[in-house]
């Protein structure tokens, strides 16, 4: 799989932008603020319907204008396909000239992993985080997952104003079985597919911490723990009964899928916790290359990878070592000057004011 010519219209700061990319490596590199990471947040929208960063549509239109548009062309082993999306007070999606109804319809087209600074919030930050990366992983996979997924956020969302209105307003407390047995329904769903992946996630995630960091198993040893609040919809059902004051009092659902995490240990200690910052790091790493393998053995096909200024956060071992693992994958790298990717085909571009040129 990979991204054959990206073509961008009023997006961000470009007026327009028009070219092609190798199937290898492609290192697009200049000063910051010149666009870089807005050619990877391009992919990024065509592949999952969103940013990775901004939630304001508004702010991926060129200043002064009224409209964006990104079109991507992308090659499958088994299909040919263009993405194009307008950007105005929404977002429209196209796939080869026809208009997508659902955000899940696009889901799942172009496979990819995105690895850039601010991932280092999976280990360090809340449960919000770990979430939102499971739950990207397994929507490219099944999007059938972000269909389930939207259902339930919709009935807590709806479960959480009654509470309110119980609270405030005297509403019967016993309607809120009605919301109760949606959730569990959808919760024990969702669960099944979180557990699923997780699963999967601990099957692979040793040998590639090993790979990158070139230690025996009882030097760093890598865990992940998964933590839910139940795993039937009858489990579920029952921790909202048993909550159902304490939910009443605080005007929001306590218990739910919506409180799932997963926590990393090394060496039985929590990382996000106790771990170094090359620790860190190194865990996040290795968790995108699970990632990674993981799309790979669902789909038999490389996801492409954007590495937006990460390479510079490793060090030439660990750096060597990525290299190695990702050589069969389309990759973008962006970073500030060029840098030696040893014998790897790779194409350079360089970037200036919104303007990108082949070396």
């Amino acid at each position: 799989m990979y991204i054959k010519k990206i073509k961008l219209e009023n997006f961000r700061n470009y007026d327009n932008l028009d070219i092609e990319f190798s199937k290898d490596f492609n290192l697009i590199y200049g000063n910051n603020a010149q666009g870089k990471t807005n050619i990877l947040e391009a992919i990024y929208i065509s592949a999952l319907g969103k940013s990775f960063q901004t939630n304001k549509d508004n702010e991926l239109i060129k200043i002064g204008k009224e409209k964006a548009k990104v079109e991507i062309d992308y090659v499958r082993k088994d299909r040919e396909g263009t993405i194009n999306i307008e950007i105005s007070d929404k977002k429209i999606f196209y796939i080869n000239g026809i208009k997508q109804k659902r955000l899940s319809d696009i889901i799942g087209k172009i496979n990819i992993v995105l690895f850039y600074p601010d991932n280092i919030n999976i280990i360090k930050d809340g449960p919000a985080e770990r979430r939102k990366f499971l739950d990207i992983m397994i929507s490219q996979l099944k999007p059938n997952y972000l269909h389930i997924l939207n259902r339930y956020l919709k009935t807590l969302e709806q479960r959480n104003s009654y509470l309110k209105q119980i609270k405030f307003e005297n509403k019967r407390e016993d309607m809120l079985e009605i919301w109760d047995e949606k959730l569990a329904d959808l919760s024990s769903q969702i669960y099944k597919y979180r557990e699923e992946y997780i699963e999967k996630i601990k099957e692979k995630i040793e040998e590639i911490h090993n790979q990158i960091t070139n230690c025996g198993k009882e030097e760093e040893k890598i865990k992940i723990s998964f933590i839910s609040s139940g795993k039937t919809q009858s489990e579920f059902l029952e921790k909202l009964k048993e909550t159902r004051k304490i939910d009443i009092k605080r005007g929001f659902t306590s218990t739910g899928i919506h409180r799932d995490d997963f926590e990393i240990y090394i060496n039985n200690k929590n990382v996000g916790i106790y771990g170094s910052q090359g620790q860190q790091r190194t865990a996040i790493l290795s968790l995108k290359l699970t990632e990674l393998n993981i799309i790979y053995d669902e789909i038999e096909e490389e996801p492409i990878l954007l590495l937006d200024d990460f390479m510079s956060e490793l060090d030439e071992n660990r750096r060597t070592n990525l290299t190695k693992i990702i050589k069969k994958n389309q990759v973008f790298i962006t970073c500030t000057d060029k840098m030696n990717l040893d014998d790897k085909k790779n194409i350079t571009y360089h970037i200036e004011n919104a303007k990108l040129s082949k070396d």
